[in-house]
C-alpha cells in the first residue's frame, strides 16, 4: 500500500513560470521540505482547475481564482463577490479530490481562511484531521468581522492543532479560538551560508532590504543616518539601502543628501533571493526601521545567514532581539531612537551575537523545526 500523503490547503503558492514570492515562496519551500518525508498533494491557486505532476512526491491540484490576491476584492462589489463565490466553491472542491485522490494521512490549512474553512469541511466529510495555521491577515482582519470571526472560531477549534506565525499572533487567535496556538514561523529556505566569522572590529556595513515604503520606515531610517555623529560614521564602511517602492523620489534625496555630506551611502534596487542573500552575506548588520511588522521574512533571512539586526521596536522583534540576543532594538519608532540603536550597534561587535543568532537559526529552520514539527503532527496522529 503507498504512503499516505499530507494534503495542504493555501491561497499561497507560486504559480509556474510567474516568479511568485513572499508567503508563496515560503510554502513552496515548505512543500519540497516535506515531501523529502511524505507524498505532498497541494490545493493552490491557478489560472484554471488542473492537476500538476511536479515530481513523483508532490501533486498540485489547481482550483481557478483571480489573478489578484482574495484579500483585495470588495464584498460590497457584485462582480468581487461572484468571484469570492466561485473561488469558495472552487477551493472546496478541490481540497475534497486531492484528499480522496489517495491515502491521505492528514489536512494542513495555510491559512485559517479560506483554506481552513474548506480543510474543516472535507474533514468532516470524510474523516481525516485537520490542522490550520494562521496569518495576521486571518486574525487582525478578517477576525474583526462579526460574522466571519464565528466561522474563523469554529474553524480554530475543530483543528487537530493551531499554528500561528507570529508569537503575538498566536496570543490573539489563542483569545480569537480559546484553545492552544503554538508560534510557528514561517520563513523561506536559504541557499548560502556564512563562512566566515562575524567581525570583532570596525568598520561595519550596515543594510536596509525591502520596500520604500511609510511602513517599512525607509524615512525613518535616512533621518536616523542624519542623526548620526561623526563618530559613529568613522566606524561605519557603508551603508547598502537595496529595494524599491512608492518612496522612490525621496529616498533618492534622501541618500543625495547624505552622499553629498560624504556619507558611504549606497543606492541599489530589487534584488533577487540568491543576491538579497549574498548581500546579507556581507552586511555586519541589517536594519529594520519598520513603523508595522510582526516578522519579516528578511529577519528570519538574516538570522539564518548569522547577520545580527538593528530594529525598531515593532511586533515580534524586540522580544526575539532580546530573548535570544541577535541585535539590537530601539527604544522606540522613532529616527532618534534609531540612530542611538545603529549607535549602540556600530560601538559594539557583531561577533558577541554569533551565539544567540545560531539558537535563533534553528528555530527559523524549515528542515530541522519547522517541519518536523508538521511531520510529528500528520504522520504521529493529534501530535
Amino acid at each position: 500500500m503507498s504512503q499516505p500523503a499530507l494534503v495542504l490547503i493555501t491561497t499561497s503558492f507560486p504559480i509556474q513560470g510567474d516568479g511568485s514570492e513572499a508567503a508563496g515562496g515560503f510554502v513552496a519551500d515548505l512543500v519540497e521540505e516535506l515531501a523529502k518525508h511524505v507524498p505532498m498533494r497541494v490545493v493552490a491557486p491557478g489560472a484554471k482547475c488542473i492537476i500538476e505532476h511536479h515530481s513523483d512526491r508532490i501533486e498540485v491540484f489547481r482550483y481557478a481564482a483571480p489573478q489578484r490576491p482574495l484579500s483585495t476584492l470588495k464584498l460590497w462589489r457584485p462582480s468581487d463577490l461572484l468571484a469570492l463565490g466561485r473561488v469558495l466553491i472552487a477551493g472546496a472542491t478541490a481540497t475534497r479530490s486531492a484528499a480522496q485522490a489517495g491515502p491521505t494521512c492528514h489536512l494542513l490549512a495555510l491559512w485559517a481562511l479560506p483554506s481552513g474553512y474548506w480543510a474543516r469541511r472535507v474533514s468532516r466529510q470524510i474523516g481525516i484531521p485537520y490542522s490550520t495555521w494562521a496569518l495576521g491577515s486571518d486574525i487582525w482582519s478578517l477576525g474583526r468581522i462579526p460574522i466571519v470571526r464565528s466561522l474563523l472560531r469554529t474553524v480554530l477549534r475543530e483543528a487537530a492543532a493551531c499554528f500561528a506565525d507570529g508569537v503575538e499572533l498566536a496570543q490573539d487567535t489563542h483569545r480569537i479560538a480559546s484553545r492552544e496556538v503554538e508560534f510557528l514561523p514561517s520563513t523561506r529556505a536559504i541557499s548560502k551560508s556564512r563562512s566566515s566569522p562575524l567581525k570583532s572590529e570596525p568598520p561595519y556595513r550596515l543594510l536596509f532590504l525591502g520596500r520604500w515604503h511609510p511602513n517599512k520606515g525607509i524615512d525613518l531610517l535616512l533621518e536616523a543616518m542624519r542623526l548620526l555623529s561623526q563618530r559613529d560614521w568613522q566606524r561605519i564602511e557603508a551603508v547598502e539601502i537595496c529595494g524599491g517602492g512608492p518612496m522612490e523620489a525621496s529616498v533618492r534625496q534622501g541618500v543625495a543628501i547624505l552622499q553629498q555630506a560624504g556619507r558611504p551611502v549606497q543606492l541599489q534596487g530589487y534584488l533577487d533571493k540568491e543576491a538579497a542573500e549574498a548581500t546579507i552575506l556581507r552586511a555586519d548588520y541589517l536594519l529594520i526601521p519598520s513603523r508595522i511588522e510582526s516578522i519579516p521574512v528578511v529577519f528570519s533571512d538574516a538570522i539564518k545567514l548569522g547577520c545580527p539586526v538593528v530594529s525598531t521596536p515593532t511586533g515580534d522583534l524586540p522580544g526575539l532581539i532580546e530573548k535570544f540576543a541577535v541585535g539590537v532594538s530601539a527604544s522606540e519608532g522613532s529616527a532618534a531612537a534609531m540612530a542611538e540603536a545603529i549607535s549602540v550597534a556600530v560601538n559594539s561587535a557583531p561577533s558577541q551575537f554569533q551565539t544567540g543568532l545560531g539558537k535563533l537559526a534553528t528555530m527559523f529552520s524549515l528542515s530541522e523545526s519547522i517541519a518536523p514539527r508538521l511531520l510529528g503532527l500528520a504522520l504521529g496522529g493529534r501530535g
